[in-house]
Order: structure tokens, then C-alpha cells, then sequence
């Protein structure tokens, strides 16, 4: 490992120039576009000044642009900018001068000219001037406390999805890829960092440099990058490329796990792929600070992600996030292929960017951590998809996307986690060889170009994968879940043969989707206790045959998105099964039956069966998911204080004596799930004030005042979040009193985000008058009114109402309308619906209201269904006492 506190250009400044594309002539004027096609960008030369301390900036770009049609004004994207001049050439011709209109709503600037434009190459150079924004949008700066506690402050830029043009005035619109070339005059002790390295680096008067960066390979706006700040960078040597982690200043003791992963990740994913990573280098730039609306961004060779999900910390990191590290970083690299070098063509299709690097992300985690027990985060991932696709507001994989607020709001459970699942399921269907031959095809065919959905599928069945495209096709051009009912089951002649009939599953339209279902051709996988056998479903009705006598499973492996439906003898004959089952089949069917049950498809008692089925000593991550779903079901019978009782009392008998045998900190040489296992349970066994988990919480924060590092840095945060959950106002202002002295960004913004963690409403109250104020710092806020919304969704609505226009400049404008959908994510209160529907009215164009309108769904459904749960609920308590 290599420690640079110089240029980026320093180790890579004579790297191979950057890849050539083939040449695009036309853009496909079928994909969607909210500009005339009037013209194409081939090239942009962007020159950029800084003036961080006034948080603005100055820059002229020159464009050279094909226009394709005659016209006499070109239209591109602009927001926030400010041009003062703009000027059109023509090899051999005298500049044209352009009148220059702008259009906020549109988010467009508009040059004319005073005469008609022929089709041919031109040149557009603009000069302009922006500013500097304080949540993470366009260029941005984040603040922060130096190694010294002096204040600082760096600049990055996010872009994704309709941002770019914050920062240059361009045709930002993802199938108009153009090359860029982009120079910045920055502090000359600062680093600058982008897609590519540095080509050159020279001094300028006042203490600056002027820092230009390699060409950077055709790709499309949303994808480039700029950072500049008082940086320093590690690196490694992977083949002919460099893998790098760039970050503030003194925190390259914290890259090591990261840069590590990078390294292992990038041969990985050029294998895989069957197409090498084509930049010279691959960094990851680290920032301080957070955002509601994402963690990080996989700009091509230059990744960004914020700190807390990049850097190691041991002052403050638990093993969960240490292992999400590794994930995000898949995932982001996973992008470098799907999304960077082969790009969807509009926002409708942005599942194939966001499923495919969820999917990956998984797979690389299973392939290089078996023992983090990934499979079991595929179905949880599933199962957060499927809690949306169930609702009416939901919408098919393969979206409709035509303003910019919905592009923002396209990036959602159904797009990543939908994805993902219905990936995992045509893979298995394909068959892991041909499916990744198709992967390779596809990639090798749309390099620097872009694509549909039905060029993926056209890949993989070309490479052997019959039928896979009407499979795919319903998958992800309907929204919804099928629903499989199997019928009882019986042995005949030594196989398991059982009818399933084809349905729709809804949380909110039962009656309706079960009159007019849609339908899929259904990939099912079904077990009895030997190998698993696979049918497709073909009309209402199919017949299963598994060449075994046993218990059935249907859905076995849990690679299969739809819902199981089981008759009520063969629920019984799982639920006494269960020990036996495979980890991956204990989390997917516990899963299903508590869905199944809590919307009405089923009595409770057949998902509480199944709860009680799953051992005390089960594998880490299956003890978890049951730990939670108690947790769940605690929650759901609040005013019912003998259920709630008997809840916690079983809590504490099954799972104390496990975190008694895993201890309460770490043990040297121990099983990664399970550090992430006593997380979980000191979290649970906390909010049932546990004897002996309150008694250890109480040393150890008694400790902590003393001594910062009492706490094992990995457990810190648990522990902290039991006392802060139970604290009193004097336990509350000590947590305040550390938060402010603390300089490390990933370790302040925690504590700050457990003050609004607390159970006593006027402590809360207190947290979100904090978090408007200037002490957090701007970007932490929001998350410490989320904090607050956790437990008191309705105080927290209530104050972001009343507060809008303050709490709206400490979002993310990407952000902005799904921030309410997840301050109301933990609540069933009905009263919260007209409360919604007017923040909606008010606040958002009737195109644009989607994620509040699925939080309405949501509520709906889980404030009528609430009654049903706690009455059977409670007497199944009763008949079941542990």
C-alpha cells in the first residue's frame, strides 16, 4: 500500500489514453428525450474555477456538436446556471453570437441564432457561472473538522440522474455519450480528482493550479466527476491498472479494507464480464458527510461514496458495515460494466444499471465471504421488493419515466431490489454458464453504447437461454407478484405431486387481482425432502410432480419471485420441518408465510408456527431475520400490554442465552454473522430492557464518559443506541455534549443521529430543534429527523410541515419527495393519510407523487389489516406459551 498526499497525476500521469468508441451518427429518436433532437454533443472541453469559500464557480465549456437536423436554435439542459455568453463556429465561417433564453421549470437554456443552422459539425463554446450547492447535488461541498478540529471544507459532484446539468450546460440525458475533457484551477495544495487521471498540473497566480484531466472514453453526462479538497490517496497495483481510495486527510489508516476489496474485486469483474476494465485507474473517492437520497455513485473511474459507508473506522465501525463496505464497493464496480461502459438509453430502463449491480453485488459477496451467508441477503432484498410490488401504487420493473422528478423517484425497491430478484431467478432458469455467456455477449455487442431491456434478454437467448425472453418479458414489463396456491399434496408412486394454480398476490387489491389476475410464466423450484425439480407455469392451473415422498418445498433455493400459498395440512408439515431445512429455505419461507399472514391470505397462526419453528440456535442470519420479525410483531401490539409482555418475555428466554454464549464483545478469531448477530440481539434484548443487557449498557456508558474507547468500537453504536433509545435527559444531553466535541465525521454524525433515536417525546422534540440548527452540520440533519421519525413518525411529519423550506435545504433536491415516504415508513396510523395527502397536493405536480402514494398504500393496508393481526396474535399467545 502506497500513501500519495500529491496530484492524482502523480503515480499515473503517463497512463494509456482512454479507450475509443465507435462512432454513433444519429441518436435513436424513438428513446425518449425532453430536448429537440436537433443535434448531437460528440465532445466537451470544460474548464472550471472554484471559489469554494463563496460556494460558487465559473466555467466555460466548448461542445463540438453535430447538428442533424436544420434549425436555428439548439436546445440543451441547464439548472442553476448562469450564461453570459455563448458563441457558435463553423470550420472557415465567422462565430455566430446566440441570444440566450432559459427555462427554469424545464431546466433548459435555449441558444438562437439569427439564422438557420445546416446539418453538419459546429462548435458551441458557453461561459457561465454556478454555485455550490450544500446537499449532495450537482457540485457540492461538504464540510467538515480536520485531524486538527479546524473546519474544512471539500468539493465533489453528483450528477445522477438530472444533475450534470447544474454543472454545465449539456444535452444531459443518458443516450447522448460524448467524450469529455475537463480542466479545474483549484488551491494549489489541494487534490483534484476525476474519471481519469491527471494529464497535467501547472501553477497559477494566487495560490492556485490549473489541474487537466485525460480524455475520458465516450459515456453519458451523469457519469462524470470532479472532487477537490485536501486529499491524500492509497493505492494498489492491479495488472495494468491502479486501484486507488482517496479521502481527507488522515484517514488513510482507514482505506486498508476497502482499497483491499477493490483490489480482489477488478480481475473479478474482468473475468466475469469476459471485457477488461478499459480506464487506467479505478478510485473510489471518500466524503465526509451522508445524504437521504444515496450512498454512493458509480461515476466511471472515480466512484464516490460517503465515508461512513467506505472507510473502516474502528473507533466507530460495526462488523455489518464493515461487510456492507465490501457490497457497496461490488456494487459501484459492477456499475463500471453495467451502466458505465454499456448504458440504458433512458430512465425507464434504469433497473438494467441498478438490478444488475445489486445482483452482482450479492454474487461477488457469496463468491469471496461464503461465510457472510449472503443468500440470505438475497431474500431479504426480495422481500423489501415485494412489499412494494404488492401494493396498487407500484409499478412494472420496465418503467414509465417522463419528468425529472420521476427519473429521481425511479430509483426504488421495484429498480434495485425487483431487479435483483428477478435476475437471480432467470439465472438459475438459464443456468449460471449460459446465462454469464449471454452477459459476456451482451457487453462485448453495446460497449459505449446504449440499450434496452430487450437487447439483455436478445444476449442471453442467443447464448442458449430458450424461452428465457417471454419469462423476462412479464416479469418486468407488469408490476405485481404471482402468486403460486399449491394444492394438498400426496405421494404417488414414490413422488410428490400437487396442483398449482396460478393467481396474483396484493396487499391492498385482494378482490380485485383476484377477479383479474395477470399472469407470468412462473419458474417454480420444488422440493420433498431430495433434489428440487423445476416447472414453468403455463395458464391457471399446472401439475408438480418431485420425484420424492416428503415434506413439500415449494420454492426451494428461494431463487423465485412469487408468493406460496400452501394448503393447511402441508403448513404444518413445514412449520415441523422447519429445523431441517436448509438456512436459505428457514429465512425465504418464514418470510413468505408472515407476508402471507399479516395481509389476510392466511390466519397468523400459520406465519407464528413458523416463527416458533425456527431453533434459538439456528445459523447467525436466520436468528436475526426471526429476532426482528418478534421485534415486528412487538411493535404491531402496541395497546395490548399482556401480548407485548409475552412477546418480550419469550424474546428474552430464546435469544438471551445466545448473546450470553456469544458474550457481549468480541472474540478474537469469531465468526463474521456472528459479531453481526450480537448487534442485532443487544439491540432487541435493549428494547425489552433486558436485566443483564441494560445492567452492560449502563457500564459501559458510564466507561465511555471516561474514556472514549471503553466501548469496542465495533459495538459503539449498538450499545450507544440502547442507552439513547432508554436515555433521560441527562443521558441525552452527555450524548449531545460528545457528538459536539467529536471530530470524526463518520463518529459525530452517528451520535447526533442517536439523539433523535430516543423513546421520550420531549427529548425528541428536542432532537429535531437541533437538527435545524447550524450544530450538526447540514448534512447530518436530516438524518437525525429520520432518527426521530423511527419512533415518532408523526411529530417528525408534523415539524418537516412546518419547517419545509428550512428542512428542504438540508435535503438533496433528488431527495426532496421521498423523504417523507421514509419519515412514515415505521408508521400504521391512519390519521397520517390526509396529512400525506395534503403535503402531496401541496408540494408536488400530480406526475410526481408516487413514493407518497405508496407510503399511503402502505399505511392503508397495515392500519386495516391491524385489528385481525393483534386479535389472532394475542390468542395465539395465549395457546402457545413458551
Amino acid at each position: 500500500m502506497k500513501i500519495v498526499a500529491a496530484l492524482l497525476a502523480s503515480a499515473i500521469a503517463a497512463a494509456a489514453p482512454a479507450p475509443a468508441a465507435p462512432p454513433v451518427d444519429t441518436v435513436d429518436t424513438s428513446v425518449t428525450t425532453q430536448l429537440p433532437r436537433t443535434a448531437v454533443p460528440r465532445h466537451y472541453a470544460i474548464d472550471i474555477t472554484t471559489h469554494a469559500a463563496k460556494l460558487a464557480f465559473g466555467g466555460t465549456v466548448a461542445i463540438d456538436i453535430d447538428v442533424v437536423a436544420p434549425a436555428n436554435s439548439l436546445t440543451l439542459n441547464a439548472a442553476d446556471l448562469t450564461i453570459s455568453a455563448a458563441r457558435l463556429t463553423r470550420s472557415g465561417n465567422a462565430p455566430l453570437a446566440a441570444a440566450v433564453t432559459t427555462d427554469t421549470a424545464a431546466q433548459t437554456a435555449t441558444f438562437t441564432f439569427d439564422r438557420q443552422l445546416t446539418p453538419g459539425p459546429y462548435r458551441l463554446t458557453i461561459d457561465y457561472a454556478g454555485k455550490i450547492n450544500t446537499q449532495a447535488t450537482g457540485l457540492f461541498a461538504l464540510d467538515y473538522k480536520d485531524k486538527a478540529g479546524k473546519d474544512a471544507r471539500a468539493l465533489y459532484t453528483q450528477f445522477e440522474a438530472p444533475d450534470a446539468r447544474r454543472f454545465v450546460p449539456s444535452w444531459d440525458e443518458p443516450d447522448y455519450k460524448a467524450t469529455f475533457d475537463l480542466s479545474v484551477n483549484v488551491p494549489a495544495d489541494h487534490m483534484a480528482v476525476s474519471n481519469m487521471p491527471a494529464a497535467s498540473s501547472r501553477a497559477l497566480p494566487n495560490g492556485l493550479k490549473k489541474v487537466s484531466f485525460q480524455r475520458t472514453p465516450v459515456m453519458s453526462t451523469y457519469l462524470l466527476f470532479l472532487a477537490a479538497g485536501d486529499f491524500e490517496r492509497v493505492t494498489k497495483r492491479v495488472g495494468d491498472k491502479e486501484v486507488g481510495i482517496v479521502m481527507t486527510r488522515g484517514n488513510a489508516d482507514k482505506a486498508g479494507f476497502a482499497l483491499d476489496a477493490e483490489a480482489q474485486l477488478l480481475p473479478y469483474f474482468d473475468d466475469y464480464f469476459g471485457t477488461p476494465y478499459p480506464l487506467p485507474k479505478l478510485d473510489n473517492v471518500a466524503g465526509p458527510g451522508q445524504s437521504q437520497f444515496f450512498g454512493a455513485m458509480e461515476n466511471w473511474g472515480a466512484i464516490f461514496t460517503f465515508e461512513y459507508a467506505l472507510l473502516n473506522d474502528s473507533a466507530i465501525t460495526t462488523e455489518a458495515q464493515r461487510q456492507s463496505i465490501f457490497s457497496i464497493e461490488a456494487h459501484e464496480m459492477a456499475h463500471q460494466w453495467f451502466g458505465d461502459l454499456v448504458t440504458m438509453a433512458w430512465w425507464d430502463d434504469l433497473w438494467l444499471n441498478e438490478g444488475f449491480a445489486s445482483w452482482m453485488e450479492n454474487k461477488a459477496t457469496r463468491h469471496f465471504h461464503p461465510d457472510w451467508q449472503a443468500d440470505i441477503d438475497r431474500i431479504g432484498s426480495r422481500e423489501a421488493a415485494m412489499a412494494l410490488d404488492s401494493l396498487n401504487s407500484t409499478h412494472p420493473v420496465v418503467q414509465q419515466v417522463r419528468t425529472v422528478e420521476q427519473a429521481n423517484q425511479a430509483f426504488d425497491a421495484i429498480s434495485y431490489n425487483k431487479g435483483e430478484a428477478v435476475i437471480s431467478m432467470l439465472e438459475d432458469f438459464a443456468g449460471e454458464d449460459v446465462w454469464r455467456a449471454g452477459i459476456q455477449r451482451y457487453m462485448k455487442t453495446h460497449a459505449y453504447r446504449n440499450t434496452r431491456t430487450r437487447d439483455l434478454w436478445t444476449a442471453v437467448e442467443a447464448a442458449g437461454a430458450a424461452g428465457l425472453t417471454a419469462i423476462a418479458g412479464d416479469f418486468t414489463t407488469q408490476p405485481g407478484i404471482p402468486l403460486i396456491a399449491v394444492g394438498q399434496s400426496r405421494c404417488v408412486n414414490g413422488s410428490t405431486v400437487a396442483t398449482l394454480t396460478q393467481a396474483q398476490f396484493s396487499a391492498d387489491k385482494r378482490a380485485e387481482v383476484a377477479a383479474r389476475p395477470l399472469a407470468w410464466r412462473v419458474p417454480v423450484k420444488a422440493s420433498a425432502g431430495g433434489a428440487a425439480t423445476q416447472v414453468v407455469t403455463s395458464g391457471p392451473t399446472t401439475t408438480l410432480t418431485v420425484p420424492s415422498c416428503g415434506t413439500l418445498l415449494v420454492n426451494a433455493g428461494q431463487t423465485g419471485y412469487f408468493r406460496t400459498l400452501y394448503a393447511p395440512a402441508d403448513v404444518r408439515a413445514l412449520q415441523a420441518a422447519v429445523p431441517a431445512l436448509a438456512p436459505v429455505d428457514q429465512y425465504g419461507l418464514l418470510s413468505d408465510q408472515l407476508a402471507l399472514s399479516t395481509v389476510g391470505y392466511q390466519p397468523m397462526a400459520a406465519a407464528l408456527g413458523v416463527l416458533a419453528a425456527v431453533p434459538a440456535d439456528a445459523t447467525a442470519k436466520v436468528t436475526a431475520g426471526a429476532v426482528l420479525a418478534w421485534d415486528d410483531l412487538h411493535d404491531l401490539m402496541d395497546g395490548d400490554t399482556a401480548a407485548q409482555a409475552a412477546i418480550a418475555a419469550r424474546a428474552q428466554r430464546l435469544y438471551a442465552p445466545r448473546l450470553r454464549q456469544l458474550g457481549f464483545v468480541p472474540r478474537p478469531g469469531e465468526p463474521a454473522v456472528d459479531a453481526v448477530l450480537r448487534e442485532t440481539l443487544i439491540a432487541s434484548l435493549g428494547r425489552y430492557r433486558d436485566p443483564a443487557t441494560m445492567a452492560e449498557s449502563q457500564r459501559l456508558f458510564a466507561a465511555w464518559q471516561a474514556d472514549a474507547d471503553a466501548i469496542p468500537g465495533s459495538l459503539k453504536a449498538t450499545w450507544l443506541r440502547t442507552i439513547a433509545v432508554n436515555a433521560d435527559a441527562a443521558t441525552w444531553d452527555t450524548i449531545r455534549a460528545k457528538a459536539r466535541a467529536t471530530t470524526g465525521t463518520v463518529e459525530r454524525a452517528t451520535l447526533y443521529r442517536l439523539l433523535g433515536s430516543t423513546r421520550d417525546e420531549a427529548l425528541a422534540r428536542r432532537a429535531l430543534d437541533v437538527a435545524i440548527s447550524d450544530e450538526p452540520g447540514k448534512t447530518v440533519s436530516s438524518a437525525m429527523i429520520a432518527a426521530v421519525a423511527t419512533r415518532h413518525p408523526r411529530l417528525a411529519v408534523d415539524f418537516v410541515i412546518a419547517h419545509l423550506d428550512q428542512i428542504n435545504q438540508l435535503i438533496d433536491v433528488a431527495g426532496r419527495s421521498s423523504f417523507m415516504q421514509r419519515l412514515v415508513e415505521s408508521s400504521r396510523d391512519a390519521a397520517l393519510i390526509p396529512v400525506l395527502e395534503r403535503y402531496a397536493a401541496a408540494n408536488l405536480a400530480e406526475s410526481d407523487r408516487q413514493s407518497v402514494q405508496q407510503s399511503i398504500d402502505r399505511i392503508r393496508v397495515e392500519s386495516a389489516q391491524g385489528s385481525r393481526i393483534r386479535t389472532e396474535t394475542a390468542a395465539w399467545l395465549r395457546a402457545n406459551p413458551l
